[in-house]
Formats: structure tokens, sequence, C-alpha cells
């Protein structure tokens, strides 16, 4: 990246978010993207949705679905928070790709892809729990290098942009080595299929005696962001689709927690782990041993 915030398209090769928290990028010449517009494209739709949410949170649904499986839900406000974000991304710049856990997959041509998760936690948003967020990240040629979570709930907002640093509330995040293992608190997520759970539950029980205490606050994003901010020292989850891991893992990355999976490559659907870096490698060990990979 280049001392104005600017991106080129040869430098954007990974294919998922970095492992380390500032990684290495040749700088080949190629056209320019600037990190710092898209992060504003991307602040500007999260704070427009999580308005837009936190204005029909008090409201009866009147559209509740289930998608994977009974207990993945879906409603009206998460369709509705989708179609504001790509409709003000496409506005502003219509040759870009959107991918969105709603249903939007559009191609774009100009290298440019945004992964939104219009509504992470719906089920604590549909029982009045005030743990969801909207997660908006920008990616070029595959790689994120601008990314927002807003917490509406809390008035919170993250953000960060590949080698740029990150920042809640426009407050630097700038997170310690963490305690040791014995003292370390965890978050972690569960699937929403049941054998796999009961897998999960296994493991969890092997984690659990080892370390502080475990939460689950059921929206990844801000799991992300809190190991960010030193709420968490550590995040775990298995299946982690692209929307709940894109913006979150660049935010806890930039806050300067190692990310990655379980096998040395970068985080992604197979296995997300983020943690301060005291945390991290104990951590992975614990995890390999108590089956985590397969759970």
């Amino acid at each position: 990246m280049s001392v104005d915030g600017r991106v080129t398209v040869s430098e954007r090769r990974s294919t998922g978010p970095p492992v380390t928290a500032r990684p290495y990028c040749d700088r080949v010449e190629g056209p320019d993207v600037d990190a710092g517009e898209l992060l504003a494209l991307a602040r500007s739709v999260a704070e427009a949705a999580g308005t837009l949410l936190l204005d029909g949170a008090a409201h009866a649904r009147t559209a509740v679905g289930t998608k994977t499986s009974p207990t993945d839900m879906v409603t009206e406000m998460d369709r509705a928070s989708e179609a504001l974000v790509v409709e003000g991304v496409l506005r502003a710049r219509p040759d870009d790709g959107v991918l969105g856990e709603e249903g939007t997959a559009r191609p774009g041509t100009s290298g440019v892809r945004w992964v939104v998760d219009p509504l992470d936690g719906t089920t604590n948003y549909l029982y009045g729990l005030p743990a969801w967020a909207v997660s908006v990240a920008a990616e070029v040629d595959g790689r994120v290098v601008a990314a927002v979570v807003a917490d509406p709930s809390h008035g919170d907002l993250y953000a960060a942009t590949l080698g740029g640093g990150a920042t809640c509330n426009g407050r630097r995040l700038a997170l310690g080595a963490g305690p040791p293992l014995a003292t370390a608190l965890v978050g972690t997520g569960f699937s929403y299929e049941a054998d796999r759970r009961a897998r999960q539950a296994a493991v969890l029980a092997q984690v659990l005696p080892r370390v502080r205490d475990v939460r689950r606050a059921g929206a990844a994003a801000l799991d992300l962001c809190w190991v960010a901010s030193g709420r968490l020292d550590a995040f775990y989850e298995r299946g982690l689709q692209p929307w709940d891991l894109a913006a979150g893992a660049l935010v806890a990355t930039e806050a300067g927690a190692v990310t990655g999976d379980l096998d040395g490559g970068p985080p992604s659907g197979a296995f997300a782990l983020a943690a301060a870096t005291a945390v991290f490698e104990p951590l992975r060990d614990l995890l390999l041993t108590s089956g985590a990979a397969t759970a």
C-alpha cells in the first residue's frame, strides 16, 4: 500500500484477510483504488443500515423465515438492510461487484467487490439482545482493503484499512500481547446443524477448563471486533461464511491481533481464529488437540 492510502491491483493477490498484523506487499504499477474512499462509502452505508435496523428493532416482525436449518433465521429487516447497502454502494460505484448474505451475488468489472452481512446476529435482533451488527467489507482482487462493522445498539463503529490500522469510534485500536491462555477470555460460535453442535460442544468441554471463561455472543463480526478492542482475548469458529469474516477479520488484524486458521493459513470458512499474540499459539495448539479442525 502506498503512503496515500492507494492500493494497486497487483498488490492484492491474497484470497482472504491477511494472517499477520502488517503484511508486506510488493508494489507493482497498476490501476489505483483509494482505500480511504472505499472506507468512507462502507461507513456511510453501514451507518444507514444500522439506523434502519435500530428503528425497526422495536416493531413486530412481519416475515420471519429460515434458511439452512430451523434455527437459521432471516427476517424482512435482513433483506431491507441488504437492499439499502447494495443500493448505496452501486449508486456510488456501479461497476463494482457485491456479495451479500441475503442473496446478492453481482459480478463487477472494476476489481472491487463488496462483501456484506446486513444483519449479523439475526437471532439476537429478534430476541431483543443487543449483540448484532452490520458488516461491510471492500475487497480488491480478493483481498479485503477496507472494512466497517457498525454496532448500533452500543453506538460503536469499527473501521479498518489494510495497512492503515483500525479504530473504534475514531479511536485507534492497539491490542496488547494479551494474558496467558489460562486467564484468557475466549469467544466462539456454533453451527446451525445439530450434529455439528454436538461435536463443537465436545471441543468446548476441553477448552473451557483451560481458559478463564468462554463467551458466545452470536455475531461473529462483533466477536472479531471485540478481540480488536480487548473485550475478548480470542475468538474461534469453524464454518463462517465470507460475510461473517471479511470485515471483522481485517479490523482484528489491523488492531494487532493474530488471525489465521489451524494450519498456518489465513482465516477462512474452514477455520477462523483471532487472538492476542500471547494467546494465539497456545489456543491453536489446544484447539488442534481438542479436534476443533473437524468439529
